[in-house]
């Protein structure tokens, strides 16, 4: 591995596949090994919301999962990794997570990642927000996540749709102190 210890890279049915594949590439650039769990729901997302195939995804990882591998070795705390991310975090994944129930190897990658006090990232696609969610939010939270919704900012001056994607993949990656350039952080008011 060129860059040390791999991240779990989950990409799960929630719009926004864009955010995991731009993640990926990010990842491929900075030489950080992706290991990849793409969900069935996923796959179907990435056919509608990209001009981009499944092949050429699952081709960004170093190492490619099957949802229902429950064996994998993700799914064993004594497999180390540098944490895991969800991007996008469904908010079918995202209970999952909360609640432990972990019915696929997703959910059961989260759970290792929190229980060996590793770093995870939920990029939670959805809005409005109701009760239950900010429930769920809290619950996950409390566990140990990070909840990251790809909420757009505007000090980098964003020019384009794909500016302000990767500022929020950027934002992602920061949490694992992943080297990017996908924007530019903020440096303070000059000359304001």
């Amino acid at each position: 591995m060129k860059n040390g210890l791999p991240l779990v890279v989950a990409i799960t049915g929630a719009s926004g596949a864009v955010y995991g594949i731009e993640a990926l590439k990010a990842l491929k650039t900075a030489g950080v090994p992706a290991h990849l769990v793409l969900s069935r729901a996923a796959l179907q997302t990435i056919k509608l919301e990209t001009a981009v195939t499944a092949k050429t995804v699952r081709a960004l990882a170093a190492k490619l999962y099957e949802e229902d591998d429950i064996a994998a070795a993700i799914s064993s705390g004594s497999f180390k990794t540098r944490g895991m991310l969800v991007a996008p975090c469904s908010i079918k994944t995202l209970s999952g997570i909360a609640t432990s129930y972990a019915d696929n190897l997703i959910v059961r990658a989260a759970d290792v990642t929190l229980k060996e006090r590793r770093r995870l990232v939920l990029m939670v696609r959805e809005t409005p927000l109701h009760k239950g969610h900010l429930e769920l939010m809290t619950k996950a939270t409390e566990a140990g996540a990070i909840i990251l919704p790809p909420m757009p900012a505007f000090y980098h001056q964003p020019k384009t749709v794909m500016d302000i994607v990767h500022q929020s993949v950027g934002k992602a990656l920061d949490m694992f102190d992943i080297p990017h350039a996908l924007f530019k952080g903020w440096e303070g008011a000059k000359g304001l």
